[in-house]
């Protein structure tokens, strides 16, 4: 699978979005709709980008009982994204629910990846807030397994953590790292990050970056920059 990647469009509405992404006169990038724009406008912005020519990959992060899991994703799966998630935290069940929920009658899907630890959290948080009393490290490639048994395309996890989890779970399960920062860039809120440069070592498929491409001078060249210590 060719390593991409993946900006995180966090804006409040569509005129922001569609602003922003018709900076874009050249290659279309791969894009990432969270919680903030899909709530503000619905599943008609993910329609839109589409219609545009993006991949989408529609973070919404889903962690309910099984069956609501399973019917939440036949309602997404409807929306044509390209990759879509859940919360490993939800168990093994929830997971299967969501792959079946997911799955279209003939047999066609989105990729379906799941959160380990959101990049924000430290070991000590983890350890402290959540009473999970074994390594961060240990934590999330048990969650990365139980994805794979459940059925998953792959994970969400930091950087530092994509190549644990490559080893665990073999280089066919595919990692999609938030927390990346240029070198030169500011870390904002995020605790385990890397570079794009060290994330291509490290052999992840997938970077999602927000910040340093969106509230860049000029997203373009950030992006491209990006592309190129990453992708290419």
């Amino acid at each position: 699978m060719a390593k991409d990647v993946i900006i995180a469009c966090d804006f409040s509405s569509k005129e922001q979005t569609l602003a922003f992404l018709d900076k874009f006169t050249g290659r279309k990038p791969f894009v990432k709709i969270g919680m903030e724009l899909f709530y503000a406008e619905g599943p008609a912005i993910v329609r839109e980008i589409k219609e545009r020519g993006h991949k989408i990959f529609l973070d919404l992060k889903l962690h309910d009982i099984p069956n609501t899991v399973r019917k939440a994703m036949s309602v997404l799966s409807r929306l044509d994204v390209d990759m879509c998630n859940v919360h490993a935290a939800g168990t093994v069940d929830m997971m299967r629910a969501g792959l079946e929920g997911l799955t279209r009658e003939d047999g066609t899907r989105p990729l379906l990846i799941a959160v380990t630890q959101l990049t924000s959290t430290s070991e000590e948080r983890m350890q402290k807030d959540l009473l999970i009393n074994a390594t961060i490290n240990d934590t999330i490639v048990h969650y990365a397994k139980n994805a794979q048994v459940a059925g998953l395309d792959g994970v969400v996890c930091s950087p530092l953590e994509a190549g644990m989890v490559k080893e665990a779970c073999g280089a066919g399960f595919i990692t999609v790292t938030p927390g990346v920062r240029f070198a030169d860039g500011e870390v904002g809120d995020q605790v385990r990050i890397t570079t794009p440069e060290r994330a291509k070592e490290i052999g992840t498929d997938f970077i999602v970056v927000g910040r340093p491409i969106t509230q860049a001078a000029d997203p373009v060249a950030a992006y491209k920059r990006c592309m190129a210590e990453f992708a290419e």
